[in-house]
Formats: structure tokens, sequence, C-alpha cells
């Protein structure tokens, strides 16, 4: 199917709710033509109202004083750069399993190719429901990396049509794109490459020009964040929709991407339609809407030695707040040795090697257990794991640390979450309590800064 034209008037979906209330709350999306499917994600609200309400802890946050940021080098050589990812997910309707929930990247591995793969294998996407994610070494020079979290709108099974074809195909192709590219990451410092160098909106463009091009999927739409990490600690993301991103640094929030929404639960999606939707529209109405990676929302960041970045879907931010990640992270981190509370600050171990390597030591936790490598291959991942041992990393039990919370959450009738506050301000009538039953996907980044030469402690 070609890509629609950018003056194309095309639906938006609205998710679909599995409360009680959701008769009412769906009245946005029949204005809008077609809804979202079940409990994809949500935040669900207007742009700027639900980015202080879905990430009010963000704004309460005091970052601690500290002595942790890497000095620069007497020696006068240039520090690098490497990321240790993991990923973690879940499907809503499954028991989550920290031991083979997870997924951790390694960069020596190739990306297959989408269109060598079977289509349709189903059987070899990952247990994360209409969820997607992809990480990528970007290009096959450097040690740039490409990821990103992409979530299936469910409104469209109302049509027969399967939400999560599109968000993991979106990923499959994102991934291939990056590991095809040979031009680094665009802007200052970026990494090494002969081409044109690539951007996060461009990545998240040619994926969807590549979903939109792909007669196995007619129809179907997903939020879409992606992230490029040069190896000069720079960080790009491009983010449509309600997914999205935390930063973290030295025990706080130092950056965080706002929703994207149209209406309440509705948010703003990439999309494929199909011919007999479009002549729908046309005959009996509906809002003119049409998301594209360019409305995609842009940010750049500096990373530093220590940081974390998570990526996710609404699963994560729909039922933990901004200040019950950092506490997850913080504890994690600090139990491992990563943070050390100091009395002049948060300071950040010299060498995360150990904590992050796949063949390193176990961190010490107290609350996640042991991680077993992933046993299928994720085919939106860049390589299969050797079933030699159960790796244990920082950023695996910070991965599995963070969907485990967000699915406890999501089953509490107890305690009101992020998406519960959003139904009761847009909604004060309706009695919705507790979390959002939904699938979760979270992506983990522990940034580390080595030297070209053998680096003493830095801190």
């Amino acid at each position: 199917m070609p890509l629609p034209a950018e003056t194309s008037s095309i639906k938006i979906v609205s998710r679909r709710l599995s409360q009680p209330c959701r008769a009412q709350l769906r009245h946005h999306s029949l204005l809008l033509g077609l809804r979202r499917a079940a409990p994809t994600m949500s935040a669900a609200t207007e742009p700027h109202a639900s980015a202080q309400t879905r990430r009010l802890s963000s704004t309460t946050t005091t970052t601690t004083k500290s002595t942790a940021a890497p000095p620069a080098n007497p020696q006068g050589t240039a520090g690098r750069f490497s990321y240790s990812i993991a990923a973690s997910y879940i499907a809503k309707d499954r028991p989550f399993d920290p031991s083979t929930h997870v997924f951790h990247f390694n960069p020596y591995n190739r990306v297959q190719q989408p269109r060598q793969q079977p289509r349709n294998n189903k059987a070899s996407r990952p247990d994360s429901g209409q969820d997607a994610f992809f990480v990528s070494r970007l290009g096959q020079v450097g040690s740039g990396v490409a990821l990103g979290v992409a979530d299936g709108v469910g409104g469209w099974m109302d049509s027969g049509v399967d939400p999560a074809d599109f968000s993991h195909s979106l990923c499959d192709y994102a991934a291939a794109e990056a590991y095809g590219h040979n031009g680094g990451v665009a802007g200052p410092g970026g990494s090494a490459g002969t081409g044109t160098a690539l951007t996060a909106r461009q990545l998240m463009q040619r994926g969807y020009e590549a979903v939109c091009s792909d007669p196995a999927i007619p129809a179907g739409g997903s939020t879409a964040v992606v992230g490029l990490l040069g190896d000069d600690g720079t960080l790009e993301v491009a983010n449509l929709g309600d997914s999205g991103f935390i930063h973290l640094r030295l025990n706080g929030v130092h950056a965080h991407s706002a929703p994207q929404t149209h209406a309440f639960n509705t948010p703003f999606q990439l999309s494929v339609i199909p011919p007999s939707v479009m002549q729908r529209v046309a005959a009996f109405g509906g809002a003119q809407l049409s998301d594209l990676p360019r409305d995609a929302e842009v940010s750049r960041h500096t990373l530093r030695h220590g940081d974390v970045l998570v990526l996710a879907t609404d699963g994560l931010w729909d039922n933990l707040f901004n200040q019950d990640i950092l506490r997850i992270v913080s504890r994690t981190m600090t139990r491992a040795g990563a943070w050390t509370a100091t009395d002049a600050g948060i300071e950040v171990a010299a060498d995360l090697g150990p904590l992050t390597r796949l063949d390193g030591a176990a961190p010490p936790t107290s609350d996640a257990g042991h991680l077993h490598h992933h046993h299928h291959h994720h085919h939106h991942a860049p390589h299969r794991q050797k079933r030699q041992g159960p790796p244990v990393t920082l950023q695996g039990l910070l991965a599995t640390g963070l969907v485990g919370a967000a699915k406890a959450a999501s089953v509490n009738t107890k305690v009101d979450g992020p998406f519960a506050k959003e139904v009761k301000k847009y909604y004060p009538l309706e009695n919705w309590r507790g979390g959002k039953v939904d699938d979760i996907c979270v992506i983990v980044v522990v940034v580390s800064e080595t030297q070209d030469r053998p680096a003493k402690a830095r801190l």
C-alpha cells in the first residue's frame, strides 16, 4: 500500500478500555471514526494537561547535589560512551516471569532483514502482546545504537486487524534500517560513518514507509518512540503518541517526554488506512486527523556516566508515576553499588562494567532474583542469545523491576495510578479505581563512559 499522502484525511483510533465506565469514555472515539484497541496504552488526556498529571513526580523531584559527573580527562584523551541495554515486556493477559520476559542487547550480532523472515511468523515474537521494541547497532561501524518501542492501537481489532502486526513490523523495519545505515548519528560529534547522518525522526519515517509499502500489513497503527545513542554521549529522541522516555541522573529526573494525544485515550499514531475505511470516513464524517513522523516531538540530550534512560509504552506510564520509576531505579542502582550516597551527594561507580557485562558478576539485589535470558529468538533484536547461562545484569534488573512493578500496579484495584487520576480529571462521575491493565514494554539503557587509555577512578 502506498504511503498515505500528507494531506490524507485519516482516522485516529482510540484505545479500548476494560472497566465498566468504558461506554462513556469511548464517546470521543466515535467522533473520530475508529478507535483504539483494548488496554493498549494510554496516559490519556489533552497533550499538555496530561503531561503534568501523568508525569507529576518529575516536577517535584529534586536532583541531588553530586560530584559524580566524570571530570575532564587530565591526559587529554577522548572519552567514549558505551550503552548496556536490556528490555523487559509482558502481554496484558499473561503472568510476568522476570526470568524469561527479558532481552539483553548484544551489539556484535546481525539484524535479520524483515523481508527475509517468514511473514506472519507470530510465534517468533516476544510475549509482549501489541507492544513491540527494537534495539540495533547503528550501522556496522562505530558504537552508535538505535532503539525504540511501539504500541499497536487495539481499536483496529474491531475491523478484524491484528494491531500487533503494525507495531512489530514497524520495529522490524526500523531495526533493519538502522543496522544498514552507514552515516552515523546526526549532530555534533555523532558516530563516524561515510554517508549522511541519520536522525531519530528520519529513522521513524523510514520504518513507517516500509510498513506502508508492505502488502502483508493492509491496515493498522501504533504509537512510536525512537532514540539514537551516539558514541559521544549524545541522545536524540523522536516521540509520537503516548509511549515515551525518562532520563534519570543521580537520583533525580533529568528529563522526560510528554504524551501527545488528540483527546482522552486517543494518542497520536502512525497508521495505514485501507481504502474502505477512507471511504467510510468520507461518507459518514469524522475528524480529519493524520499523524506522521514529522509530527513527532524531537528532543536532544547529553548523557553522562551513570545515567539511566528508560523508553516504554504507556503500560508503564499509565501505572507508575515518575517518582515511582525513580524510586525503583534508585533502589536497584544503590543496591548494586552503581550509585552511592555520600555527604557530597550521589556518586557513580567509576567502572560499571562488572555490573553490566553479560558475563559479569551478578549485581546484588534482594527483590529481583536471577534473570535468565529470553529463550525465544527476539526478532526485533539483533541476535539470538546463546543458552550458556543466566545473564544477570544491572540493566536487566532495572528493566524487569520496572515491568514487574507496573504489572502489579496494573491489576491493583486499591491504589489509583496515573491513568485513574486522568479518568477522574476528565470524567469525575466515573468510578475508575486502581491501575490500567495493559501490555507493558520497557527498554533500559545504563550509560558508561570510558577513555581511550586505561581510566583511573573519575569520581
